[in-house]
């Protein structure tokens, strides 16, 4: 048992192992001050909920409140190991709760009952349903709430209501790893496995600074590199990360690039002869246009638009080239990104060409920014139909409305459904006159932050909130209710690489908060939703049962957790779906036969344009006669939506800090974490900062088309020509990073470009000392302060 400092040690003692070695057991534990082991009344098993890790963890209760937490050793994620936020986040939910419905009266949030405040919200959803039908709802969800909970929505909002305005903020942080799991082997659905880093030779990192977003896999990492046979590392990112101080080969590329490298690494892989054509011949179609595509993509062309050598894109190439066990990892460096999906793609494409998907220690993992974000995708409750269906697939919607016992003409599936960008679109010229959001901050995440402000604020929309804050989006609501967080309430979460979690309920939530579940489940009632038979719609009441709900929509598809329960879960801890009877301990990898999940009449999407976001019919899809092959594709290299130029002369880029989550709602409010990392900065490179007299702390503000922030400087690692800025920091204007982001995204995944926007950056005076920013991470200092 290891009770120890997880602010200034973030990942721990070393465990070091060697390639085919079990990760060594490493069990981390944290109780608060005055509470020892004979205090401990109970532990309850889950998993936590923040990063998209999902650590198996037990949680300490005495006194009818959480006062500890330790990792689950046995636990196939993380062997016993937490990290800062997993050892001190929870601390957050006992502080700053909402517990008693708000409703907005005379222009200010005022308590009420629920009585009044879910009367409030059928009222208005009724009145509309009424007079403009379903196209007037929208609900726009997390990636941090339960299968459960997803699912009992999209239940009510596809087959109950009928509208096709739904998505969560999963739009904003991994809706590129699915489209670019559809786009190349038919459905979403990770083919690698934590494992495989425990059997590689190579790990390449595309746009993920893993050190600080998955803290645990980045420990798993670093004990094979301090085992006895590391792997190569390459890592690709503006930064010079603790990953990339580690690397064999750091690509510190221009944000808003990556296409262009990723074309260029595709060449050379061509180039050197190292195809396995053997496995593109029998398991894949379209490398005859995927060579032709990147015939004149050099090292040296991308070397010139990417801003680093052409020596070491064609060392990165290499080291590809001559390994033959490659875990890629790729997140927001590459997802948040005017061409997110073609560059995603061709990670897979990669390892397609080497014929290294579902082998042991050769794995993809398209990595997700939340914890449960797996979950939104799976069970359809964002822009999607449940169980990895094909919206414009007859025989596909047909299953779910013989499932559900509704006309299949109520489910929406006349044209794509909505993404987040659209829905707030909507929303903000009054087409939407409803909008639920629960579980997550737009205020704070989405681009563009003043228009979004303005959205919630109006009355063209009624906006609800479900959340455990007043958020800087609850403060903008017509009604707020208070909800059940983490372990507050019981259900199961999926993480990165398929594995399932249960967490139980292991406290009361506090006052009136009731989960997601309860209050969707109420709304349902109170509508009257039913199926054709007068049946209620979703059918059950319970966690369990809206478990045992998605069992049945789940089997036969590729996420099929037909063989798994409560009782499992809790006894085993993680399990890798699919779990049927015949793979009832789980599944460790996708696609180890050869064959994908590309048959017509099986595949989530027919694809698109990667270049145009074009739908492919499926009388094109057809013609191209995937039959269970994986698809080879990408598009040419376009320049970002906004470059730099004389009045906004740098690049701005957007990520995390290992101490906070997303928004802060639950972070800040743990103070070891918030004391870690208080308030804003922004990161200037050296020759940035001298040229515009800038030392480290001093105030500056950053101005973009859209708006400005103000914050101390950190003179840091970042590359020339580059402001890096955490987009955590809501609550002022003055703050938030996402005042600077612009409404762009990538045409496949509609996932937004937080990653480059362009930029002036000027001295406003003298700072009082360092910037707040850590000293232990990415943002060291260029000198020590």
């Amino acid at each position: 048992m290891v009770g120890t400092d997880r602010i200034n040690d973030i990942w721990g003692a070393r465990t070091p192992f060697a390639a085919g070695e079990v990760w060594p057991q490493r069990q981390d534990e944290h109780l608060i001050d005055g509470i020892g082991h004979d205090d401990v009344e109970k532990w309850v098993r889950g998993a936590c909920l923040l990063c998209s890790n999902g650590c198996g963890v037990e949680v300490a209760v005495a006194g009818g409140r959480m006062v500890g937490i330790r990792g689950r050793a046995e636990d196939r994620v993380n062997h016993g190991r937490l990290g800062p936020k997993g050892l001190y986040g929870w601390q957050g939910e006992q502080h700053d709760r909402l517990t008693a419905p708000l409703i907005r009266r005379d222009g200010e949030l005022v308590e009420t009952d629920w009585e009044t405040a879910m009367s409030a919200i059928v009222d208005r959803s009724r009145t509309l349903l009424e007079t403009k039908g379903p196209l007037s709802h929208g609900f726009y969800t997390s990636g941090q709430l339960m299968i459960e909970e997803y699912y009992t929505l999209a239940v009510i909002g596809k087959a109950g209501i009928g509208t096709p305005h739904m998505d969560g903020n999963t739009r904003l942080c991994t809706a590129t790893a699915s489209a670019a799991f559809q786009e190349s082997f038919g459905s979403d659905g990770q083919p690698g496995s934590y494992t495989d880093i425990d059997l590689c030779d190579t790990i390449f990192l595309f746009g993920h600074n893993v050190a600080e977003t998955q803290t645990v896999l980045w420990s798993r990492m670093l004990d094979r590199l301090d085992g006895p046979n590391p792997p190569r590392l390459v890592c690709v990112d503006p930064r010079r990360t603790k990953v990339a101080e580690r690397a064999t080969v750091h690509l510190p590329i221009r944000n808003g690039t990556n296409l262009a490298l990723m074309n260029a690494l595709v060449h050379e892989i061509i180039a050197a002869g190292a195809v396995d054509r053997t496995y593109v011949d029998a398991h894949t179609i379209g490398f005859d246009e995927l060579e032709k595509m990147t015939k004149d993509a050099t090292a040296e062309w991308a070397a010139e638009i990417c801003g680093v050598a052409a020596s070491d894109i064609k060392k990165a190439a290499e080291i590809f080239a001559t390994s033959e066990r490659v875990v890629s990892t790729c997140s927001m460096g590459f997802y948040q990104s005017h061409q997110a999906t073609a560059a995603s793609c061709q990670v897979n494409n990669m390892h397609l060409l080497r014929g290294m998907v579902g082998r042991p220690g050769a794995g993809i993992l398209q990595m997700n920014g939340q914890p449960s974000a797996e979950n939104n995708r799976e069970a359809g409750c964002g822009a999607a139909l449940p169980g990895f269906r094909n919206w414009s697939n007859p025989a596909h919607v047909d299953e779910l409305a013989t499932l559900w016992n509704v006309d299949p003409l109520v489910i929406p599936h006349w044209k794509p459904p909505t993404d987040a960008m659209t829905l707030f679109r909507y929303a903000e010229e009054g087409s939407i006159g409803f909008l639920w959001i629960a579980g997550t901050n737009p205020a704070v995440s989405m681009p563009d932050l003043a228009r979004i402000r303005a959205t919630l604020a109006g009355d063209q929309c009624f906006v609800v909130v479900s959340d455990g804050y007043l958020t800087e989006t609850a403060a903008l609501a017509d009604v707020v209710l208070p909800t059940a967080l983490w372990a507050e309430k019981t259900g199961s979460y999926t993480n990165v690489d398929r594995t399932v979690h249960l967490q139980e309920k292991a406290v009361d939530p506090p006052g009136q908060a009731r989960s997601d579940l309860d209050i969707w489940i109420d709304y349902a009632r109170r509508l009257d939703l039913h199926d054709k038979d007068g049946h209620p719609l979703p059918a059950w009441n319970t966690p369990e049962a809206a478990f045992a709900g998605w069992q049945e929509c789940s089997a036969g598809r590729l996420c099929d957790y037909t063989g798994l329960s409560y009782g499992q879960l809790h006894e085993v801890g993680g399990i890798q779906w699919p779990v049927t009877a015949q793979a009832p301990d789980g599944t460790e990898r996708l696609y180890g036969d050869g064959r994908f999940a590309t048959h017509a009449d099986f595949c989530e999407t027919y694809g698109h344009d990667l270049t145009t976001g074009t739908p492919v019919t499926r009388t094109q899809y057809l013609a191209d006669h995937p039959d269970g092959r994986a698809v080879l594709k990408t598009a040419p290299y376009q320049e970002a939506f906004e470059t730099p130029d004389d009045e906004y002369p740098l690049r701005l880029t957007t990520g995390r800090t290992v101490y906070h989550f997303h928004t802060r709602t639950k972070t800040k409010r743990a103070a070891p974490l918030q004391e870690a990392a208080p308030s804003m900065w922004v990161e200037v490179s050296q020759v940035d900062a001298a040229a515009r007299g800038i030392h480290e702390g001093d105030i500056v503000r950053v101005t973009s088309r859209r708006g400005s922030i103000e914050a101390p400087a950190r003179v840091s690692h970042v590359r020339d020509g580059v402001v890096f800025a955490p987009w955590h920091y809501g609550g002022d204007a003055l703050t938030a990073a996402n005042e600077l982001t612009l409404t762009a995204w990538d045409p496949v995944s509609k996932q937004p470009e937080f990653k480059v926007a362009a930029i002036r950056l000027q001295k406003v005076r003298d700072g009082d000392g360092p910037a707040p920013a850590p000293l232990l991470t990415a943002s060291a200092p260029v000198e020590e302060v």
